[in-house]
């Protein structure tokens, strides 16, 4: 059977071609939309594409049926209450008591509530309570709120196929999730009318998962740059008096974003390493992590995405680098310089250098970028479980040790140098690495055969304080719920 959601949306008033064979048909379920804004134009729309009658209620039909498809009837909101059993309220919340005069033809009905605040309410009641309450003779269902109508007139794509659902009448429920389904949307049952405040402050948070990221990526980037400061510009005009306040917005930017974005991806998989380390010495994986360890796992894939904006930033910084007016005066100086000593311009020791640096940091922006568009989910739902832990765990370490491996290159011999110990700070590099080499340490620590066999055991089930005799399938054959069935 073809998929719904692959016809065209219905056409607007005007277009000759005829419609879709999903267009609406007598005898179809008759839809009302009290309301004419974008929203209520998009609805009836998809509505009209997915078969079902459409009736608009407006207090000016004449003037808003031009707005809407041909095959949508516009009339009074009176008689788009009269003649339709779901209605979907589609108006402003502080509007809602403008409908009191339609309780008697809106008793016995189901009222869908699409509106959303302008601010998070934490206090309540909810606009659906609220309608609830005005009439309550209807059953009122909370939902499509979150639904843009950009969604609705292009159709549900990927992560815009929920749809949340909350209503006491779960009749009036169960009409919904089925409109739900048939317009190609995922009804998701949010519960009773009381969660109706929670499905009303979803729209409104502005990135609550990537608070905690975002502050450390702004905090690791601010000690950084400052400590840069210090050492390549404020100590050259202290020892030297020598003014170097150019390098701040390009130089001191560059060498501060690779810092944030190896620290960063170190923080990615520090907290599974030490959720690890937990489980293995607690025994058992039937005990909850840590608030703040819990809170960290989740928010991995925020941090790793600020680890590759750091790392491209830092790859676009370095190719306008030979580009700066500055950068161009001081090769010119150091080529006469070097002509006038005759000392050799090729050192092969710094060309080799160069040249593994640079690979080096290819690779790690590379697989980056792979880590970067696997979490897109889009592309991690084409993927098996199996595909994607490779990918982000896997591969992510690869990442990791070749960033490592870039920043051990561009150190080189520099740590082993007393001049780049300006204000007796020790380079920024020697800094970002203590992380870096300690989650990967900690990852060969966890590879050694009699932890990792031990994790996977716990992992499956076994707990070190109970007599339980577990085996893996791998050492018997046998399948592991057969040896852990006295759990």
């Amino acid at each position: 059977m073809p998929d719904e959601m692959s016809r065209p949306l219905i056409r607007g008033r005007g277009d000759s071609r005829p419609l879709e064979a999903s267009s609406s048909e007598p005898g179809s379920p008759v839809v009302g939309i009290l309301g004419t804004g974008d929203f209520s134009r998009s609805l009836a729309r998809r509505l009209l594409a997915s078969g079902y009658q459409v009736v608009v209620g407006s207090r000016n039909p004449k003037r808003s049926a031009a707005l809407f498809p041909e095959e949508a009837e516009v009339a009074s909101q009176t008689e788009a209450a009269n003649q339709a059993d779901l209605v979907f309220v589609a108006v402003f919340p502080e509007h809602h008591s403008t409908l009191a005069e339609l309780k008697p033809a809106l008793a016995g009905k189901t009222l869908v509530d699409v509106s959303n605040g302008l601010q998070v309410n934490r206090d309540g009641p909810s606009n659906a309570e609220r309608l609830a309450d005005l009439f309550p003779e209807s059953a009122v269902v909370k939902g499509f709120n979150t639904v843009s109508a950009w969604t609705l007139q292009a159709g549900p794509r990927d992560g815009s196929r929920q749809v949340f659902l909350c209503s006491d009448s779960r009749k009036a429920k169960s009409s919904v999730k089925q409109l739900c389904q048939r317009m190609g949307f995922v009804p998701v049952d949010m519960g009773l009318l009381s969660s109706s405040l929670e499905v009303e402050n979803l729209p409104l948070y502005l990135f609550p998962s990537w608070r905690a990221p975002l502050a450390c990526t702004l905090a690791l980037f601010a000690f950084f740059y400052l400590y840069n400061f210090l050492r390549d510009v404020l100590q050259p005009l202290v020892a030297a008096k020598k003014s170097a306040f150019y390098k701040m917005p390009v130089e001191t930017v560059n060498v501060t974003l690779p810092c944030v974005a190896l620290v960063t991806l170190s923080l990615v998989y520090a907290p599974g390493l030490l959720a690890a380390s937990l489980q293995l010495w607690r025994g058992t994986k039937y005990r909850r992590f840590p608030g703040w360890l819990d809170g960290w796992l989740t928010r991995r894939k925020q941090l790793g995405l600020c680890s590759f904006l750091c790392a491209a930033l830092h790859a676009v910084y370095s190719l306008v680098l030979p580009m700066r007016k500055s950068a161009r005066f001081k090769l010119i100086n150091l080529a006469v310089k070097q002509a006038k000593d005759g000392t050799e311009l090729w050192v092969d020791e710094d060309v080799w250098r160069m040249e593994l640096y640079l690979s080096a940091g290819i690779m790690a922006l590379g697989l980056l970028s792979l880590l970067a568009v696997t979490s897109l989910p889009s592309v991690s739902g084409a993927v098996n479980w199996r595909e994607f832990s490779f990918v982000q765990s896997s591969l992510g370490y690869c990442a990791l040790t070749i960033a490592t491996v870039h920043t051990l290159l561009y150190g080189w011999n520099r740590a082993f140098d007393p001049a780049q110990y300006r204000f007796y700070l020790p380079p920024t590099f020697t800094l970002v690495l203590v992380p870096a080499l300690a989650v990967l340490a900690g990852r060969l620590a966890l590879a050694v055969p009699c932890a990792a066999l031990r994790l996977q055991r716990i992992r499956r089930g076994w707990e070190r304080s109970r007599q339980i005799r577990f085996v893996l399938p791998e050492d018997d054959g046998r399948s592991g719920e057969q040896d852990i069935s006295s759990v």
